[in-house]
């Protein structure tokens, strides 16, 4: 089960890291090998999320994630995106912008950061939608109990989390006009702009989603299936197919993206090299989806029932970083390890719940609310 889920993340680790040792010695091979891991490190909780989202599809749209999406992922995202900004940036030609990656890589890499509030703006308001929705709804399991509570209630008001959204984006670009008074570069329009995009792009792609996902499940409880049957340990009983596993699958690549932003922007601190960087970034990002495909098929989700909750309190942790960042300088190893302590954190929980109930790591269906503290 762990070499055919990890098989390919493994088969490119070897041939990332022998590539790298041939084009840039020994040096190159351990920036390859440090990427890699900070991308890992950085994007374990998108892993989680992922996964949630991920089993309720089919076989056939699962595999397309972990062929067609790592695509995406790796070239779209590590090595096309950050050329994209700077082509943007600097109102340069998708040529001139590649030749700049090449040839001049320290102004490459003062473009690709000074793009960074937007960047961040864009990422942090749609990272912290899908963390607002998640703690507003009303759920079958409670991990902090005392926030989730009444965070559940509050949530049945109308469009709390748009309007949440949008006071801390009005809040974050204010304080980016303050910051511009006092002599820095005022980019409070630029910011403003790009997280009105990350909130519409949220709505747009998670609304038309849950459009198709709130159809199927009518068409089945009219005795009209409009998916596959999921594979056992999948965690769902419908896999989606058609058009709500296509836009879930874009969903899950905008996620993706989101989660991609800081471990592009960090990764310049290490090097400046784009092909390094797509390779480095690209190995971790190969193994965030093998992790991805393994939560899902073990039903991992199921049988620890806290994981999600500690990976949207994540979500909104980084959420939270990326917009603080527009302004301030925090280091890649905080944002890494807020996340890996929430999530260790949610899975001790879960650990203790199941040895409460008497379980052995198997879910028992049951659908109780249950209280749990850390």
């Amino acid at each position: 089960m762990l070499l055919k889920t990890f098989g390919w993340s493994f088969a490119i680790t070897v041939l990332g890291l022998a590539l790298a040792g041939v084009l840039w010695g020994w040096q190159g091979l351990a920036i390859v090998g440090i990427l890699s891991v900070l991308e890992i490190s950085l994007s374990f909780d998108n892993a989680v999320i992922n996964a949630g989202i991920l089993r309720k599809m089919n076989a056939f749209w699962q595999k397309i994630f972990l062929t067609v999406g790592i695509l995406v992922a790796v070239f779209g995202m590590r090595l096309v995106f950050p050329v994209v900004v700077v082509a943007i940036t600097a109102k340069l030609g998708p040529i001139e912008a590649v030749s700049l990656a090449i040839n001049d890589k320290a102004r490459y890499q003062e473009l690709v950061t000074s793009a960074h509030p937007a960047i961040a703006a864009f990422g942090g308001i749609f990272l912290l939608m899908i963390f607002l929705d998640f703690i507003f709804e009303e759920r079958d399991y409670k991990w902090l109990s005392w926030i989730e509570k009444p965070m559940a209630k509050m949530g049945k008001l109308d469009m709390l989390s748009v309007m949440i959204a949008l006071v801390v984006l009005l809040v974050t670009s204010m304080t980016v006009a303050t910051a511009a008074a006092h002599g820095a570069g005022d980019k409070s329009a630029t910011v403003l702009l790009a997280g009105v995009a990350g909130l519409l792009t949220y709505l747009v792609v998670g609304g038309i989603s849950g459009y198709f996902e709130d159809k199927l499940e009518e068409e089945e409880e009219g005795d009209e299936p409009a998916a596959a049957p999921a594979k056992k340990g999948t965690g769902a009983a419908v896999g989606l197919a058609g058009k709500a596993a296509f836009f879930m699958f874009l969903y899950l690549e905008v996620i993706d993206a989101s989660f991609s932003f800081d471990g592009v922007i960090g990764a310049f601190a290490i090097t400046n090299d784009i092909f390094m960087m797509a390779l480095g970034l690209g190995i971790g990002a190969m193994y965030i989806r093998s992790l991805t495909v393994f939560l899902v098929r073990k039903g991992t989700l199921d049988d620890y029932v806290y994981l999600e909750h500690g990976a949207h309190y994540a979500i909104g942790a980084l959420a939270v970083i990326l917009l603080l960042t527009i302004e301030y300088e925090i280091h890649e190893v905080i944002t890494g390890l807020v996340g890996i302590v929430l999530i260790a954190l949610s899975f001790g929980s879960s650990v203790a719940r199941n040895r409460r109930e008497g379980k052995s790591g198997e879910s028992s269906g049951e659908t109780t609310e249950v209280a749990s503290g850390v």
